[in-house]
């Protein structure tokens, strides 16, 4: 009898906590921009139910009782990726323009950042990311002790407002990681007298990479490193290759690149010089970040090997603002602009990991598009790569990325045309719906 009443206590409960049936919204677009084909259609209905788009198309009937949203006045498009996001790492800011070492105040990071913090500002900044438009993101590491997982979770269970997350967990690299053994130091560059930087205080200190990188050497090494972030939540895999003096092999990269493969996951691979990026896409990586320095030969061989771009490539705004030289800066440029008369698939990334005064991490990350329209791309170019390539490269091109009935109700919209000036609009998004709850209105 006892169970009988707990069973049915447990009924009524569930019972109680049941959502109400889905309400239809219905979204009445202006504009609904398709940026697979870098087209858009007047007056279009969009039906939302639940987290769901229903049906769309022109003189759609408005079911009685549905809430509607006017956006009559806009261009309303799916929801913008960001391939290459750190939410769950915040590093200061640089004193004026003085340029910074990243992986110095990374270190600092690791070394008194929680990862319960860590968390907490992954919260912060997925919502700051959500508003500015960014419904997925792929977080490819930088959490401490799987910070990013928590977040993932987290976002997953409705727990806080966040884009949908792909993360990477721990970072596979070869010993040293992204920097050498060292705790933080402030010391002056003679040379440079606005330029502060961290200095290696003491040589040996092992350690100072876990958690923040998972250390891997031998094969059995990265076998393990790989089947640990799958066993701790992780949905892609990201290696660095080349920050050491020593790099990672085409044979060694095709070792983790199977091994994810038999965990159905895909690889990134951080590569800072041309001979990283190269051995990188030989290893069968699904995507070379950063890339600056790749040459021709490199970009030619993506292309033909099917391995996206994300070149995480900054405007001329956020170069001033990081330190970059000039003549840095135009090489960038020079390489998104040789990637794209090749032929290279392209998807956005921003790797930021602060924001400047004015900016939220997200509106930062919008500005970045600026970087490509520097280049010559065309604003439907730019809209597919922030958004059709993005989803493809992730693999959630079933489930967001369109604006189509079945499809997670992931939607923005602009007073702006993209289609025009895609930089500039995407800097006004005032509507996201993220898997059919509005996050922001107009």
């Amino acid at each position: 009898m006892k169970r009988i009443a707990l069973v049915l206590f447990g009924l009524l409960s569930w019972a109680a906590a049941a959502p109400a049936a889905d309400t239809v919204i219905a979204i009445k677009a202006g504009r609904l921009v398709d940026p697979a084909t870098g087209t858009a259609s007047a007056n279009q209905v969009i039906l939302v139910e639940g987290a769901k788009i229903k049906q769309v198309g022109a003189g759609l009937a408005v079911p009685a009782g549905a809430q509607v949203i006017d956006l009559s006045n806009a261009s309303v498009m799916p929801g913008l990726f960001d391939c290459h996001s750190h939410l769950c790492t915040v590093l200061g800011k640089p004193a004026g323009d003085s340029p910074r070492d990243i992986f110095g105040a990374l270190l600092l990071t690791t070394l008194t950042d929680s990862t319960a913090y860590r968390a907490l500002q992954g919260a912060a900044n997925g919502r700051a990311m959500l508003e500015a438009g960014f419904t997925t993101v792929r977080d490819v590491g930088n959490a401490g002790n799987y910070a990013d997982t928590d977040l993932r979770r987290a976002q997953e269970s409705g727990l806080v407002q966040a884009p949908t997350i792909l993360n990477a967990g721990r970072i596979i690299v070869p010993t040293g990681g992204q920097f050498p053994p060292r705790v933080p130091g402030w010391l002056q560059d003679p040379k440079n007298p606005d330029f502060r930087h961290y200095g290696v205080l003491q040589p040996d200190k092992p350690g100072l990479g876990n958690p923040e990188y998972f250390y891997a050497d031998t094969r059995d090494e990265m076998t393990k490193a790989v089947r640990e972030n799958v066993l701790y939540g992780a949905r892609v895999i990201k290696i660095v290759v080349d920050d050491q003096p020593y790099i990672y092999s085409a044979d060694d990269i095709r070792h983790i690149v199977a091994e994810a493969a038999r965990a159905g996951m895909k690889v990134a691979a951080h590569c800072a010089t041309q001979e990283g990026a190269r051995n990188a896409i030989e290893g069968g990586v699904a995507s070379v970040e950063h890339g600056f320095w790749m040459d021709d030969d490199s970009l030619r061989l993506a292309k033909t090997k099917g391995v996206v771009l994300v070149g995480t490539d900054f405007p001329a705004s956020a170069a001033r603002f990081l330190g970059i030289p000039d003549n840095v800066h135009a090489a960038i440029m020079d390489r998104v602009k040789r990637a794209h008369r090749i032929g290279v698939t392209m998807a956005f990334g921003s790797d930021i990991f602060f924001a400047p005064e004015g900016f939220t991490r997200g509106s930062f990350a919008a500005s970045y598009a600026d970087g490509y329209a520097e280049a010559g791309l065309s604003p439907a170019e730019i809209l597919r790569l922030m958004i059709t390539n993005a989803a493809k490269l992730l693999g959630v091109e079933a489930d967001r990325g369109a604006i189509r009935p079945g499809l997670a109700a992931d939607l923005i919209a602009t007073p702006d045309d993209p289609l025009q000036n895609a930089a500039a609009a995407l800097k006004h998004v005032n509507f996201v719906m993220k898997e059919g709850q509005v996050v922001r209105r107009p």
